[in-house]
C-alpha cells in the first residue's frame, strides 16, 4: 500500500511540472473550455457554442528551416518547408520569433497555428510577380485575383496567433487619388514611379491602369487568360483569404497593409476572431478591415479596427452569382469592438445575395467612421437580412448617418422605376436596435427602402443622437420608435415618407425647434400627428 501512494505520489508530481513547462499558448489552449461562455448568455438565436480550435504538441521554428529575419532574405520556400514538415508530423505550432520575416505568398495547411511571438513581423513582398492569377471570390463574385498573400482552401484546425505583426506591403497594389491624401504625400508616391490617370489618380503600373480602363475588378467569363495577364497588376488580391475552413482563429495579431480587404473568411465554419488589430491607411481604397462572407458560426469580439473601407462587414454573395451559391451568413456575435476610421463601424452588404441573420452586435464604439450601422443593397442583389440585434453602441464625430438603411447603393437606375418584386429583390426585416448614443454625427439616421419591398419590422430603443440633421425614414412598414431623443441643429427631428404602420412611444428633441415630425407622401395616411405636444416636448404613440 505504501509503495502505491508513493508511485501515485510520483505521478502526480511529475504531471505537475510537465504542466508547468508545457508553453503558454499550449496551456491556454487547454483552459480554453469556456472563455467565450459570457456571449451566449441572453442570445436571442441558438448557436452552436464554438471555442479554439485544438493542435498537437508538435512545435517547429522558423530558424530551423534555414530563415532568416533581416527583412531582406526572401522566405518563401523556408515557410513552404516548415508548414509541410509540420503537417507531415500530423500538424502543431509553427513558430514565428522575433524579426522581419520578408516573403512571398504563404499557403497554409490544416493542424496548424502559426505562432508569432513578440517582435515578430511578416511583410510580404512587393514583387507582383510572386503571386499568380488564381480563381477565387471578390466582391460576392465568382472571379480571378493575385495570389493572397495568406491563404487555404478546404482546411480544418488552422490559426493565426501571437503578439506579433502581418503587413502586405498594400501601398505598392493600392491605387491613390490625389485628393485624399495631403500634396507631399502625394509628391512621393508619383516621384517614385507608377502612371498616372488625369493628373489626380495613380496607379503602380501600366498594368494596373490597363484593368481599371476596362473596368476589369471582378474579370470572370469576359476575358481570356492572356487578356487576364495584360492588366494581372490591377487584380489586387485580399491578405488573407480562408475559403471554406472549418474551425479557423485569428487572435492577438496585428493585420496591417493590405493590398485590397484585410481579412477574408469565405464560406467557412466555427470562426474566431479575438483580440487583434486590422490597419490600413483612411486612404486605402478597398481597404476594408473583415469581410466575413457566407460564413456559419463566428465570433468577433474585443478587436480594433482603423481602416480605409468599412470595418466590419457581413457578406453573402453578390447577385446570381450569390443566389446560386445559395450561402447564407448564419450566427455571428460581435463584441467589444472598436473602430476608427472606416466607411462602416458594423456593416451588412451590399453583397448578402444568399442572405444574412441571426447577428449580435454588442458593446461596441465607433469612433470617426463615416457610417455607424451601416445596411446596404439595391435592386438585383435578392436574400434576406433578417433577425440582427444590436445592444449598447456608442459613436463619436461620425461624418455622415448614425445609422443607415441605404437600399439604393451604387444604384444609378430611375427611382420612380418601380418593378415586380422577384429573386432579385433585396428583404431587410426582424431588425432591433436599442441603447445607442450617438454624438456629432452629419444626419441622425437614414432610412431609405424601396416601394416595392419596404424594410419591415424595425424596432428602435433608448437611442440619443447630436446630429446636423434629423432622422430621415422612407419606405418602411412596421417600425417601432422608444424612447428616442433626437437633436439636431436645424430641420425637423423627423421626416417621414411612406412610413406605415408606425409606433412612437417617447419621442424627444429640442424646445427650439418650429418643426418636431414631418410626413411627406404619406400615401395610406396610417400616421397622424397629434395635435399638441405636451412641455416635456415628447411625441406620445404616434401612429
Amino acid at each position: 500500500m505504501r509503495n502505491y501512494l508513493y508511485k501515485l505520489f510520483c505521478i502526480i508530481f511529475l504531471l505537475f511540472f510537465a504542466i508547468l513547462l508545457i508553453p503558454e499558448r499550449f496551456t491556454a489552449s487547454l483552459n480554453a473550455g469556456n472563455r467565450y461562455k459570457y456571449l451566449y448568455e441572453g442570445l436571442p438565436f441558438e448557436m452552436p457554442f464554438i471555442d479554439h480550435p485544438q493542435f498537437p504538441p508538435n512545435e517547429v521554428n522558423l530558424k530551423d528551416y534555414g530563415g532568416i529575419a533581416d527583412g531582406m532574405y526572401i522566405n518563401t520556400e523556408v515557410f513552404e518547408k516548415a508548414f509541410k514538415a509540420l503537417s507531415e508530423k500530423g500538424g502543431g505550432t509553427l513558430i514565428v520569433p522575433s524579426g522581419i520575416w520578408f516573403t512571398g505568398p504563404i499557403v497554409f495547411r490544416s493542424n496548424i497555428n502559426l505562432h508569432l511571438e513578440k517582435g515578430a513581423l511578416i511583410l510580404f513582398s512587393s514583387d507582383f510577380n510572386l503571386y499568380p492569377l488564381v480563381k477565387t471570390v471578390y466582391e460576392g463574385l465568382d472571379t480571378y485575383r493575385c495570389q493572397s498573400p495568406v491563404s487555404g482552401r478546404n482546411l480544418e484546425n488552422i490559426a493565426i496567433t501571437g503578439e506579433g505583426s502581418i503587413n502586405g506591403s498594400g501601398e505598392a497594389w493600392r491605387p491613390l487619388k490625389k485628393d485624399k491624401v495631403t500634396e507631399s504625400h502625394w509628391n512621393k508616391v508619383v516621384g517614385a514611379g507608377g502612371v498616372l490617370k488625369d493628373s489626380n489618380y495613380w496607379f503602380p503600373s501600366e498594368k494596373s491602369l490597363l484593368g481599371e480602363s476596362l473596368n476589369a475588378n471582378t474579370p470572370n467569363g469576359r476575358f481570356s487568360d492572356e487578356d487576364r495577364l495584360s492588366f494581372k497588376d490591377y487584380l489586387r488580391p485580399v491578405m488573407l483569404s480562408f475559403i471554406e475552413c472549418k474551425n479557423v482563429l485569428l487572435e492577438g495579431v496585428l493585420f496591417e497593409n493590405s493590398p485590397s480587404w484585410n481579412i477574408h473568411p469565405l464560406m467557412c465554419e466555427n470562426v474566431i476572431i479575438d483580440n487583434i488589430t486590422v490597419r490600413n491607411p483612411a486612404y486605402s481604397q478597398n481597404g476594408d478591415g473583415i469581410d466575413l462572407e457566407s460564413c456559419v458560426n463566428s465570433i468577433i469580439v474585443d478587436c480594433v479596427f482603423d481602416v480605409g473601407d468599412d470595418a466590419i462587414c457581413i457578406k453573402s454573395g453578390k447577385d446570381e452569382d450569390g443566389r446560386r451559391r445559395a450561402r447564407p451568413a448564419v450566427n455571428l456575435i460581435v463584441d467589444n469592438c472598436k473602430v476608427f476610421k472606416g466607411h462602416g463601424g458594423f456593416v451588412v452588404g451590399s453583397e448578402m445575395s444568399g442572405g444574412v441573420r441571426n447577428i449580435s452586435v454588442s458593446n461596441c464604439q465607433f469612433l470617426g467612421t463615416d457610417v455607424g450601422l451601416r445596411f446596404k443593397a439595391n435592386r438585383g442583389r435578392g436574400g434576406v437580412v433578417e433577425n440582427i440585434y444590436i445592444n449598447n453602441i456608442n459613436m463619436f464625430n461620425i461624418a455622415t448617418e448614425s445609422f443607415l438603411f441605404d437600399l439604393y447603393y451604387g444604384d444609378k437606375s430611375n427611382p420612380d422605376d418601380i418593378p415586380p418584386v422577384d429573386e432579385t429583390t433585396p428583404v431587410f426585416r426582424n431588425i432591433y436596435v436599442k441603447n445607442l448614443i450617438s454624438r456629432n454625427a452629419k444626419r441622425a439616421m437614414f432610412f431609405n427602402g424601396l416601394p416595392e419591398m419596404n424594410i419591415n419590422n424595425i424596432h428602435v430603443e433608448n437611442v440619443v443622437i447630436t446630429a446636423v440633421t434629423g432622422a430621415e425614414l422612407s419606405e418602411l412598414e412596421r417600425i417601432k420608435l422608444t424612447n428616442i431623443e433626437i437633436i439636431p441643429e436645424t430641420g425637423p427631428a423627423l421626416i417621414l415618407n411612406n412610413v406605415k404602420d408606425m409606433q412612437v412611444n417617447g419621442f424627444k428633441y429640442p424646445e427650439q425647434l418650429t418643426e418636431a415630425v414631418r410626413i411627406t407622401g404619406n400615401k395610406n395616411k396610417t400616421i397622424q400627428l397629434p395635435k399638441a405636444i405636451n412641455k416635456n416636448n415628447i411625441v406620445e404613440n404616434l401612429k
